[in-house]
């Protein structure tokens, strides 16, 4: 015999759910290209922790920026340097106090291959590889990194007829893990976790030989009224959020 629930009872059952309900909300984020998994990650917890949910792009940084300044729906974005924040701040497309940097990004020169790629980065010296993969400089902070590197060892020159761009670090990566280039110059997040590379081999590059990749975040004006956006960008200030951060290899 099924137990007999009142209907006043029901009702306020009913209610506290849509209550619940109204209070969670969408959140449209831009999210630079090397934060993909990490974001992934941090959304779930989130969305668990909060009730909102976290609807991401994921793209270079530079194209974010044009995006956003021709009319873009975002609400968060998550830079992978602190220029490209900075200049929106200054041209008055974010909430005014919500920037801050939410990861310092590591570059490392990656093959699929293991044994490929030395620990000292020698292999860039070598004839063994036919094609070298970077992100775009132009539109993506970690492939100016690349191209800051190249520059400090004196390959630039050498290495140019090699080079092939990606349109963001995701396709640079792709690139190398398709076998399509030897060896490239990826984000570390991409192919580290808890402490080890996860495939191939690596070169983590040394962080004097590139401008440091500061990973700004902030609040743009179209998440100014949402409580979801504020709720990520305190979440993302959180430990728990830091702890999966460093487990791919940023610092903070």
């Amino acid at each position: 015999m099924k137990p007999h629930v009142p209907q006043a009872l029901l009702g306020l059952f009913a209610g506290l759910i849509l209550a619940g309900n109204a209070l969670a909300e969408d959140v449209q984020v831009a999210v630079a290209a090397n934060f993909t998994a990490p974001l992934q990650a941090i959304a779930a917890d989130f969305e668990k922790a909060t009730g909102h949910k976290v609807v991401a792009a994921y793209g270079a940084t530079g194209q974010f920026y044009a995006q956003i300044k021709n009319g873009a729906p975002f609400e968060v974005f998550l830079a992978a340097d602190d220029t490209t924040p900075a200049k929106l701040e200054s041209e008055g497309e974010s909430v005014p106090g919500s920037r801050f940097t939410y990861a310092i990004g590591a570059l490392t020169l990656w093959s699929a291959q293991e044994g490929y790629v030395d620990d000292q980065g020698e292999v860039l010296k070598s004839d063994r590889f036919r094609h070298l993969a970077i992100a775009n400089p132009k539109t993506a902070p970690y492939g100016l990194a690349a191209t800051q590197v190249l520059d400090k060892l004196g390959l630039r020159q050498a290495v140019a007829p090699k080079l092939v761009e990606g349109q963001n670090i995701t396709q640079a990566l792709q690139f190398v893990s398709s076998g399509n280039a030897e060896l490239g110059f990826v984000a570390l997040s991409q192919v580290y976790k808890d402490g080890k590379i996860t495939s191939g081999s690596a070169w983590l590059v040394p962080a004097e030989l590139h401008e440091p990749i500061r990973q700004d975040a902030l609040i743009l004006n179209k998440g100014k009224d949402n409580p979801a956006a504020k709720a990520l960008v305190d979440y993302l200030k959180g430990e728990q959020a830091a702890a999966l951060i460093r487990s791919y290899g940023y610092q903070l």
